[in-house]
């Protein structure tokens, strides 16, 4: 008995472990995390979607989407509005990297697979986001608590998830992938970044919603080489423009796109030439077009801009997005 009370008292009086406060780690991020505006209503498309700063000088991760068929506007946690400019993307990663006009930013660190957070199964982690464009301000951004439940893989649920990302993704154990809250940073108890939020995701057969984040250190790579100019996807001005005899088009293309109404409308494919270079290539109606030769072109304007710098001998390659797959097309005249 008294080796028992012993032990009890031991037991009381060794110091407990202190966990980080959640309010704290809450408020620690929210200035790292941005609302982003941009395109949408087409189709019952949202506008809105969330980012995370990623260096001081006003580089801003988020997911590619088609809110990013405009520049979109930039707003931080406290207020401030800014017009931000896409310096590049990995249709791949669903990623895109965005930049504002701002400097000595609080910003996170994004860490690579040596540096980045250990996270396990089970772990608590918070996701920080502008979940249903509740945060249209200054006010702070919805932050939802749960868990990791495994790190996986979504390639191994190819035709069940329509997504064009088939990497590593953390799975979790909150409801993270709502309407405002790709892009948006997941974060651990100590507000490290642990991964970006992921679009809204269901499958297919069940209707089952899947919550998932891409991890930081997948990241890490691609964000440093945009941001280092290493990996851009911004049209060369310094390439001449051709004579549209000798220049390529849509037309050489053996494809149409949709009428051209407004001034940034997308380059969606309408209708193909039959045994043309692109019915050749396996270029289909409604594909939307997002690189030519690896320069994305935002709209129709930027499209043609683009042909007109490459000889119409030339294999032109055009990434698209076709649903939710991102595909490589070579088309050869």
């Amino acid at each position: 008995m008294l080796f028992l009370a012993a032990l009890m008292i031991g037991m009381v009086m060794e110091p407990a472990t202190a966990q980080p406060s959640l309010a704290r780690s809450s408020s620690q991020v929210q200035d790292r995390v941005v609302k982003i505006y941009g395109a949408g209503g087409v189709g019952g498309l949202d506008a809105y979607q969330s980012g995370f700063i990623v260096s001081p000088a006003g580089h801003v991760a988020t997911a590619w989407s088609s809110v990013l068929d405009v520049d979109p506007i930039v707003i931080l946690g406290d207020g401030r509005r800014f017009e931000s400019k896409i310096v590049g993307f990995e249709p791949a990663l669903e990623l895109a990297v965005l930049k504002l006009d701002g400097s000595d930013l609080p910003y996170f660190e994004v860490p690579s697979g040596a540096d980045a957070p250990v996270a396990r199964w089970g772990d608590p982690v918070l996701a920080v986001s502008n979940l249903f464009n509740i945060a249209t301000g200054n006010e702070p951004a919805s932050v939802l608590q749960g868990r990791i439940a495994a790190r996986s893989k979504l390639d191994a649920r190819r035709g069940t998830f329509q997504t064009s990302y088939r990497g590593e993704v953390w799975l979790l154990d909150l409801v993270a992938n709502n309407p405002g809250a790709a892009g948006g940073a997941l974060v651990d108890l100590d507000g490290n970044l642990v991964g970006m939020l992921g679009k809204e995701l269901r499958d297919r057969k069940t209707g089952v919603w899947l919550n998932y984040a891409i991890p930081a250190d997948v990241l890490r790579a691609p964000i440093g080489d945009i941001i280092a100019g290493r990996k851009t996807v911004s049209p060369v001005d310094d390439d001449p423009m051709l004579s549209r005899d000798k220049s390529h088009n849509s037309e050489t293309l053996g494809f149409k796109l949709i009428p051209d109404v407004l001034e940034t409308t997308p380059v969606y494919v309408d209708t193909i030439a039959a045994d043309g270079p692109a019915s050749r290539a396996d270029v289909r109606p409604d594909d939307l077009v997002l690189l030519v030769n690896g320069r994305r072109v935002a709209h129709q304007r930027a499209f043609r801009e683009q042909l007109r710098r490459i000889d119409r001998r030339d294999n032109v390659t055009l990434t698209i997005q076709r649903e939710n797959e991102i595909l490589e097309l070579a088309i050869r005249p």
